[in-house]
């Protein structure tokens, strides 16, 4: 287990410290759990990709708030992604979700999948996987239905860096972790 509270560090700091940690998300039918294997790191009003480059709306507001809460918004007129809030209130920074190896209630996952697969190896997925919703942003991912746990990379896992993906604006950034 890390001792040091992972959504104080810078958030380009965070966003490959958060590889190997888990997801649990606690619902009436059962527990669906997975492992982040993928990150994506956003630093608020100096990143142009960002949700917060232009400051705080209505719709960012939760990534001004408090870290270590999870930030949900719609994209592409179809998809939730889910983020969660590092720095503090006031920054806008977060780390983006990108990717879970499911863990436990792998049937559960897949019903709410609807039975497609591969289960959440894109954050929209993980989102339908997990049945992350609208209603979850701004959750305190300590407490609650769905919980940040901690964990680690296993032996011989190694962390790649490289450019953000499915952005117009910074693509070029090398902000995005994954576990090879």
């Amino acid at each position: 287990m890390r001792s040091e509270p992972i959504w104080q560090l810078p958030t380009l700091n965070a966003a490959p410290k958060f590889l190997g940690w888990r997801l649990r998300r606690l619902l009436p039918e059962g527990v669906i759990g997975g492992r982040i294997v993928e990150t994506e790191a956003y630093l608020g009003t100096d990143d142009p990709a960002s949700h917060t480059h232009r400051g705080r709306t209505p719709r960012n507001s939760v990534m001004f708030g408090e870290f270590g809460h999870l930030y949900v918004y719609f994209t592409y007129g179809m998809h939730l992604c889910a983020n969660i809030v590092t720095q503090g209130t006031g920054c806008g920074e977060a780390v983006l979700i990108r990717a879970l190896e499911i863990t436990e209630g792998a049937e559960l996952a897949l019903a709410n999948r609807k039975g497609r697969l591969p289960l959440a190896d894109g954050p929209a997925k993980l989102c339908q996987a997990l049945r992350i919703d609208r209603d979850l942003n701004g959750h305190d991912l300590g407490s609650g239905s769905l919980l940040l746990l901690p964990g680690e990379l296993k032996l011989g896992e190694e962390i790649i860096q490289g450019p953000r993906i499915g952005i117009s604006k910074a693509v070029d950034l090398p902000y995005r972790f994954r576990i090879r």
